[in-house]
């Protein structure tokens, strides 16, 4: 691909979903969701193979589909309200449409069928940004319409979407779809709290986005797609290596590190909101995740496989991929949780 198309594409993207994070009409959202959907396609399918062909299939027909659901809700909502204004959502079929649409953007269970598939089908880099920057634009919608929505309907998805993330997640060996089944899970934290405290969604949101950019960048940098190809980081550099481990067991929530932080907060606040029973089952679902976490750090960091000529020499081979992101990303996902307090004030 030229770097012109390139930059057009990616100047696309961006404008999209800035386009329906700044829009109060639904008209001028859902132009700017189908601009972000029409730009990733090209760079779904730079591969140029019969899977990503299949993964760009499934994202523009999943994501059609919702953007024609949001639509049509939004219509439903003008014929019977006379305005098209995104905070003004007071018709009931258009509250269901709209979440059943969102969680389709967002890859929520029971609509996440399409979200591990696509990311198997594309490359790592591209899987960044379909879990990372392609998340903002619904969670916008979301924290926009969250006092239309149903909050019995958003736990109900947020419990679903956590169990099935951590449930999933267990018997893979493809990190690409690892890391599908964990934007799973942490999606379903942030639509549990999304209806109960915003402020504590926005922040997961953050942390979520910094952590998961910080693995990818590692995993990018040690080319490592299967569970496999991660025994083999220690000889391309020891310091990436530690710094991977510390990075999954803070994406599963262990207490030193920064990704304890959200689930401490969402879990005080559902206890406080007499929700125990949902607390208890997001709690116990934490634990599926953080199995698959600490397996990927078992084989990262605790094992040494056999030394080949070509995992003997793989740190002669220099990262093209600059390092200073990822060091930046890792430091926020590892030493903000005493932080805590200064960010809840």
């Amino acid at each position: 691909m030229s770097p012109a198309i390139l930059m057009i594409i990616i100047s696309s993207l961006a404008t999209g979903t800035i386009i329906t994070m700044t829009s109060h009409h639904w008209l001028m959202a859902w132009i700017g969701l189908e601009m972000n959907t029409l730009a990733i396609i090209p760079i779904i399918s730079i591969m140029h193979n019969p899977r990503s062909t299949e993964a760009t299939t499934k994202y523009f027909l999943t994501q059609a589909a919702a953007s024609a659901m949001i639509l049509f809700s939004s219509m439903i909502n003008a014929w019977q309200t006379g305005t098209w204004d995104i905070t003004n959502l007071t018709s009931e079929p258009s509250h269901i449409l709209l979440t059943m649409a969102l969680a389709m953007k967002l890859g929520l269970a029971p609509m996440h069928f399409w979200l591990p598939e696509v990311l198997q089908g594309s490359t790592l880099t591209t899987a960044l940004i379909i879990t990372t920057w392609q998340k903002l634009a619904p969670m916008s919608l979301v924290y926009l319409t969250m006092n239309s929505l149903s909050t019995t309907i958003l736990i109900l998805l947020g419990l679903s979407s956590s169990i099935i993330g951590g449930w999933g997640g267990l018997n893979q060996t493809q990190t690409r779809k690892i890391m599908a089944f964990s934007s799973i899970a942490h999606l379903g934290w942030m639509i549990m709290i999304s209806s109960i405290m915003p402020n504590i969604m926005i922040l997961n949101l953050m942390i979520y986005l910094f952590m998961t950019t910080a693995m990818f960048c590692s995993l990018i940098l040690s080319k490592s797609k299967t569970i496999q190809d991660t025994t083999t980081a220690w000889t391309l550099s020891p310091t990436l290596t530690t710094t991977m481990m510390i990075l999954l067991l803070s994406l599963g929530g262990l207490p030193p590190l920064t990704g304890f932080m959200p689930k401490w907060l969402i879990l005080e606040e559902l206890v406080s909101q007499n929700l125990l029973p949902a607390a208890i089952i997001m709690a116990m679902s934490a634990l599926l995740s953080l199995f698959f976490y600490l397996r990927l750090t078992y084989t990262t960091t605790l094992t040494l496989s056999p030394n080949t000529t070509q995992t003997k020499f793989k740190w002669r081979f220099k990262p093209k991929h600059p390092t200073s992101l990822m060091m930046t990303f890792s430091t926020i996902s590892i030493f903000l949780l005493p932080l805590t307090p200064l960010i809840l004030m």
